[in-house]
């Protein structure tokens, strides 16, 4: 048994045999009755976090926690992108962009029984800033913050010092969550680890034990939840507790022996078997830049603007999807998810065609060898793909992408890191090919990485056309203003094969009979607000 599972749940075998012995039955979601309060629901995550304090992690691990620990200003609508009121009731910004101003509701309160009031927003916005790149996500929501002022008890003004529409959507997110102002008298660190992480939200840290589990419970007296919620006041459950197992197959094994009530991270190979026998998936692709493999260049053969359009054809993102993944997955339709807001389906510019793949290349010059790799002018055709193993599929995709494109002569060469090293490797610009996807529920991220302003990945020049367009949509907060640059913006980067999609990552988490209601905001982390259990 690894040292890092908690005693308690059965490795794979067991738990089969368990399951074997009819051992895992429960109510169905058809019988379960209305919502019940109270019980525990245990669920299982795949990676120890590094760090629980929201305002600083970007992992799914954290963040799953983080989620039901703080509120944020606004809250997103899954189904159609549009912010709704939470803890701010309304709000309004200024023509460019540079000034939101939020009127809170009154009677929220942190943890601690202080109130949320516009002081503790400009506190923790403040805070927040303060982190710098301690702060993995906030960092570049609040690029431009220039501060927050404080109008009257419940009104606080934030202020940009450049169009910054795509706040609006930031303000909805756990990593501009709001924590008390105690917060901030422990140090990053400590709060990292539970110790002074003071939300206003629907349960409050308990405990985290490394490499073992992290437990929230219940806040007694939570009566202002998200506009978004099925129901209002206090959370169903009076305990969450999220086992840390990174063994998918022992994930599997406990769910289907009933020592868990659920596992996230469901991996394609196990998803049938929580189709049916009382056990159900809950699934959401997940918004933001799909996994791709992300050009530079200015790097060798991918200087060739013929090479980056031919990858682009030569992937086969079907049968990646039909081949590695499951049917929950999707193949890419453009370079953001279908998920994300202004989505633009760009599934014809991204058929597979070897054909016009070999057409491109031909009348490039790149000439087929006797291995069947293409040269010119003694150049092979090649680039290497640096990538870490964020994603559990990601070695099986990279290598069936390989050989779909050793097919029109290009050699792709595998080159995985540790996520550590790939981000030095990025930051000093020794790379040809970058492999990853990033979640968030606002087109702008195309501006994080794309705009020579910004993350600049494909390293263009300043100037070039996709920077305007870039530069356009994040001016304004209205979707149908930014609905025409951001189309370009998503054109742009596909036709140039500054990226070449592949696919969107899905969440897929798994629930045993007892587990109801088990939801996903808007950038696919869980909200377990509405979440009950119909078991002892």
């Amino acid at each position: 048994m690894s040292p890092s599972l908690p005693a308690k749940i059965l490795p794979l075998a067991a738990a089969a045999a368990l399951l074997a012995s009819g051992c895992s039955s429960g109510a169905t979601a058809t019988d379960a009755g209305p919502p019940r309060p109270g019980g525990t629901l245990t669920i299982a995550v795949g990676s120890n976090p590094d760090c629980l304090d929201p305002q600083q992690t970007g992992t799914n691990a954290a963040l799953n926690v983080g989620r039901q620990l703080v509120d944020s200003l606004t809250d997103q609508d899954p189904a159609n992108g549009e912010i709704k009121p939470w803890l701010a009731e309304r709000w309004e910004s200024n023509a460019d962009s540079t000034s939101f101003t939020f009127h809170l509701r009154p009677g929220a309160t942190f943890a601690d029984g202080t109130p949320v009031d516009a002081a503790a927003v400009k506190t923790s916005f403040d805070g927040v800033k303060a982190l710098g790149a301690k702060a993995l996500l906030g960092l570049g929501y609040l690029a431009a913050y220039r501060g927050a002022t404080v109008v009257d008890p419940l009104t606080v003004r934030i202020d940009f010092t450049a169009p910054s529409a795509q706040f609006l959507q930031a303000s909805s997110t756990m990593s501009l969550g709001i924590l008390a102002p105690a917060a901030y008298g422990k140090t990053p660190e400590q709060r990292c680890q539970g110790d002074g992480l003071i939300g206003s939200g629907p349960f409050v840290f308990d405990s985290f034990k490394q490499n073992a589990d992290i437990v929230i419970t219940k806040r007694k007296g939570y009566a202002w939840g998200s506009s978004l919620w099925r129901h209002q006041g206090e959370a169903y459950l009076d305990r969450i507790d999220y086992k840390i197992v990174p063994e998918p197959g022992v994930r599997t094994g406990s769910l289907l022996s009933g020592q868990i009530g659920a596992t996230t991270e469901v991996q394609p190979v196990d998803e049938t078997q929580f189709q049916g026998n009382g056990f159900s998936e809950q699934t959401r692709p997940n918004p933001g830049i799909v996994f791709n493999l992300h050009a530079n260049v200015t790097r060798g053969a991918l200087t060739d603007d013929n090479v980056r359009q031919a990858l682009v054809k030569g992937v086969n993102r079907q049968e990646v999807v039909d081949t590695v993944l499951s049917p929950n997955y999707k193949p890419a339709t453009s370079i953001l998810a279908s998920t994300t807001p202004l989505h633009a389906d760009l599934s014809a510019q991204l058929a597979y065609d070897p054909a016009g793949a070999a057409r491109l290349l031909d009348a490039a010059g790149w000439v087929p060898g006797a291995d069947g790799i293409r040269a010119r002018n003694g150049q092979r055709l090649t680039a290497k793909v640096v990538y870490a193993l964020v994603f559990n599929q990601s070695q099986s995709v990279l290598e069936l992408i390989q050989q779909q494109l050793r097919r029109i002569g290009f050699d792709l060469v595998l080159e995985p890191h540790p996520n550590a090293e790939v981000l030095q490797i990025q930051q000093v610009n020794s790379y040809d090919l970058l492999w990853y996807n990033v979640t968030r529920a606002d087109p702008d991220i195309l501006r994080n990485n794309f705009s020579t302003k910004a993350g600049n990945r494909s390293r263009l020049l300043p100037g070039n056309p996709l920077d305007a367009v870039l530069d356009a949509q994040a001016a304004t907060v209205d979707p149908a203003a930014r609905k025409q640059p951001v189309t370009e913006a998503q054109r742009l980067i596909v036709a140039n094969g500054y990226a070449i999609p592949v696919f969107e990552l899905t969440q897929v988490v798994a629930l045993g009979p007892d587990v109801h209601a088990v939801n996903f905001e808007a950038s696919s982390r869980l909200q377990l607000f509405d979440t009950w259990t119909s078991g002892s």
